[in-house]
């Protein structure tokens, strides 16, 4: 097999987890949150945030009596200022009468005297480095080092009462960094990157050491899983070489979106952190009501309640790739597979007799008879598995098959069909008995031996499908990786993973597996096979190829290593939107969802967009009451929008910037003006 030494980049020492192939979790120190302290010493907490407006005392208490009641540990409430900051208390008054005691945190944005009013009276509260003393005018700025430390010591003096107030009430405190909305004086300082971020906090956190207050938890939030990731694991290298205390971490990304988009790009995130044994709190960012949110969350930490002991890893001390920077393993490309080629998407029939065309709808493709063609769709399949049932009719010049190798052996069109072979069938095998383009060898790390790997290097046409059945999964699958990278050997690799097909949690646990692996650049497909019992039928089967296939192409989008779709970066809503998020974010996904490829913005207010949505082609933001603001990019184009002809102006500018395609029959139409 070529080698590709182009890829291998300086190792990195793993500091940024306590171990890459054992689960242990990451040890901080304990914060002090009301009556439910947090940290390694304690479990994993749940966390939401209310919708309704903090000035709705008794809207405010209903809601977090539901969000408690769904098994919510702690709840933020929005306090943009000082008026919703005092009624804080008569919150927290009405919901001790109801017999609540879930400690409260205030979320603060812009406004430091808010800030410590709330201080004052709730077990905690959020600050936002980006915009606690800045603003952001999205200018870029020279300093020098001398004007830089007159910055910092700006922000020092705007900072200390707050610090001062926190320990003398003895509340605590979220140093939490938004990607979207990190300052003008952080860009022009490290540019938009996951280092800004981390700079971000620790600039705040370096003055809280120095006054001896340390009831901090910190967080890394961005809606590019990529980012988000690289991020943390960062701020825990950071935190390590300055010396400063081990604090725990608050995990989330932000403006996940909604259902099961929302989900996915959410365990992407959150599930690739808790992985590696970091994170503390969790909480998931869904553009529904909060208390939807906690028992995603529960099922994202649950995971990791039993994850130890679990079958032994080949240790590793340094890493063969950045993880603080994004670079996809380089393969030699085989067939489409591997190269520049995006990881490609497999689905498994192995379990179902195709009879018709109809039967491959589930996965993408359309048969039309008038005109007698096929149409595929945005996520339509690349490959079929069809196992020991060969399929008996032509497939669609889009779709190819793959059978097992005794199938493929007796097949009549060996050229058009591709063998899975055993590590065993592949070793036996002679060159002449494999396919000459495209043949998959499947195994897990303990079946990949010296010997396969030796025969790989004799093998232009291999491509390998990496299983696993240990509980430590993703990271005995990392670890084969990068044995890859450090012989370099540059056979592409499948990710196969088998998971209960009428299970709820199949789409976290998928999203946190493979996009765990898809975040760090390693993989070239994905393979979600089901995992049957008893006797199913053919209906059955073939809704789970559909939602198998729909996580696949979820999964590929939220790590963003292919994108099938349109994504919506969404925010959760809180009391600072005035406008119905869920109900707005519905209908510009209903108008606009089958244009393929671009990346829609919704916010509810200013605070994260048009940060939080910098990547974004068009945004969405509420500006005030019944008052959207439209964005191409980062510029305002269109302002003060009334909200019933915002999703109409919407709609016009992306047809005035020619990105607009009618929807094809059946799709969703435009909408009229006076929808």
């Amino acid at each position: 097999m070529e080698a590709n030494s182009s890829n291998i980049l300086p190792a990195v020492d793993s500091h940024y987890c306590p171990s890459l192939t054992q689960y242990i979790r990451r040890s901080t120190i304990p914060v002090f949150i009301g009556d439910l302290p947090l940290g390694s010493d304690y479990p994993i907490r749940v966390q939401s945030m209310t919708t309704v407006d903090t000035m709705d005392t008794d809207g405010s208490i209903e809601e977090v009596i539901r969000m408690v009641n769904a098994g919510c540990e702690y709840v933020r409430i929005t306090a943009p200022s000082v008026k919703e900051a005092q009624n804080l208390e008569n919150i927290k008054k009405g919901l001790i009468q109801r017999g609540i005691k879930v400690p409260l945190i205030a979320d603060i944005h812009f406004t430091p005297n808010a800030a410590e009013l709330a201080a004052r009276i709730v077990e905690k509260v959020r600050i936002n480095p980006g915009n606690y003393a800045d603003r952001k005018r999205f200018e870029t700025i020279e300093y020098t080092d001398r004007s830089y430390a007159d910055e910092l010591e700006r922000i020092r003096e705007k900072f200390i009462p707050l610090v001062s107030i926190c320990k003398e009430y003895g509340t605590a405190m979220r140093i939490g960094t938004n990607h979207g909305s990190l300052s003008d004086r952080i860009l022009s300082r490290y540019g938009d990157t996951p280092l800004g971020m981390v700079e971000s906090a620790l600039e705040f956190l370096r003055i809280c050491e120095e006054m001896n207050y340390y009831q901090i938890v910190l967080s890394m939030k961005s809606s590019n899983t990529q980012v988000m990731v690289e991020a943390y694991r960062l701020l825990v290298q950071r935190l390590d070489e300055e010396g400063l205390k081990a604090y725990p971490l608050h995990l989330g990304v932000t403006e996940a979106g909604e259902a099961e988009d929302g989900r996915i790009k959410s365990a992407v995130g959150i599930g690739t952190l808790l992985e590696d044994g970091l994170g503390d709190t969790v909480r998931v960012s869904l553009t529904e009501a909060p208390e939807n949110e906690v028992p995603v969350a529960r099922a994202l930490i649950e995971r990791y309640t039993h994850r130890s002991p679990h079958e032994p890893i080949e240790p590793i001390d340094r890493v063969p790739i950045n993880p603080f920077q994004y670079s996809r393993r380089q393969t030699k490309e085989t067939y489409n597979l591997g190269g520049i080629n995006v990881p490609r998407v497999i689905a498994d029939y192995s379990q179902i007799s195709v009879t018709s065309h109809e039967d491959l709808r589930s996965v993408g493709h359309f048969f039309l008879p008038v005109p007698d063609k096929w149409r595929m769709n945005d996520q339509g399949v690349d490959f079929i598995y069809s196992g020991s049932r060969p399929i008996s009719f032509m497939l669609p010049n889009g779709l190819k098959e793959i059978v097992d190798y005794p199938q493929w052996q007796a097949h009549s069109d060996q050229s058009n069909t591709f063998p899975l072979v055993s590590v065993e069938e592949f070793l036996a095998s002679r060159d002449s008995e494999l396919h000459p383009t495209l043949t998959f060898v499947e195994g897990d790390i303990h079946r990949f031996t010296e010997n396969v790997l030796n025969k790989l290097a004799h093998h232009s046409s291999v491509v390998l499908v990496l299983t696993s059945g240990n509980k430590h999964a993703m990271a005995e699958m990392r670890r084969f990786f990068f044995r890859l990278i450090e012989l370099k050997i540059s056979v592409p690799v499948i990710i196969k993973r088998t998971y209960p097909g009428d299970s709820a949690e199949t789409v976290l646990q998928a999203a946190t597996d493979v996009g765990g692996l898809l975040v760090d650049g390693l993989g070239d497909g994905i393979w979600l096979a089901p995992q049957i019992s008893g006797t199913v039928s053919k209906e059955t089967l073939l809704k789970t190829a559909s939602e198998f296939n729909s996580i696949s192409f979820g999964v590929l989008q939220a790590a963003r290593t292919r994108m099938s779709k349109t994504e919506y970066i969404s925010c959760p809503s809180c009391g600072r939107t005035l406008f119905d998020l869920q109900e707005t974010t519905a209908m510009i996904r209903k108008q606009t969802e089958h244009l393929k490829g671009l990346k829609i913005g919704i916010m509810g207010c200013i605070v994260n967009g048009p940060g939080e949505m910098a990547d974004a082609d068009y945004g969405y933001v509420g500006m005030g009451k019944d008052k959207i603001a439209l964005y191409r990019g980062q510029e305002v184009v269109k302002r003060s929008v009334k909200t019933d002809q915002a999703v109409f102006e919407l709609i016009k500018l992306i047809q005035e910037d020619g990105r607009w395609l009618d929807p094809e029959p059946g799709e969703p139409m435009v909408v009229s003006k006076n929808y």
